[in-house]
């Protein structure tokens, strides 16, 4: 009972990690060499849709086996077993809606950035 909570906690934790790191590559800056150049948007906007579609079919997987997993677990267990599964599903459904929200928040936030001209 307690490895699952760990291994949920660990999976919400690297989702939340992937989600909210940022990678910085500097380089020495010489205002007259700055050329803007916004004609080459294209592959960035494939990465970003590339790297949500990931993150979104990993969640789905994720959430659906963890419930299929506390599910049996339920059917199988004695009176005190499911009691203590029904205390796991309220975790597990909080991280299951942030898993879905934040992929859904970031594709509206992308949607409704890109209408901006």
């Amino acid at each position: 009972m307690k490895k699952s909570i760990k291994v949920v906690s660990i999976v919400l934790m690297v989702l939340a990690i992937v989600l909210v790191s940022t990678s910085v590559f500097a380089t020495e800056y010489r205002p007259n060499s700055v050329t803007i150049n916004t004609a080459d948007t294209g592959s960035v906007q494939n990465v970003g849709s590339r790297i949500l579609g990931i993150i979104r079919v990993v969640g789905t997987i994720v959430a659906v086996a963890m419930l299929i997993v506390l599910g049996i677990k339920y059917m199988m267990g004695s009176a005190e077993e499911r009691a203590e599964y029904k205390k796991t599903l309220f975790p597990y459904f909080i991280g299951a809606i942030l898993i879905f929200a934040a992929t859904n928040l970031a594709d509206m936030i992308y949607s409704w950035a890109s209408t901006i001209k």
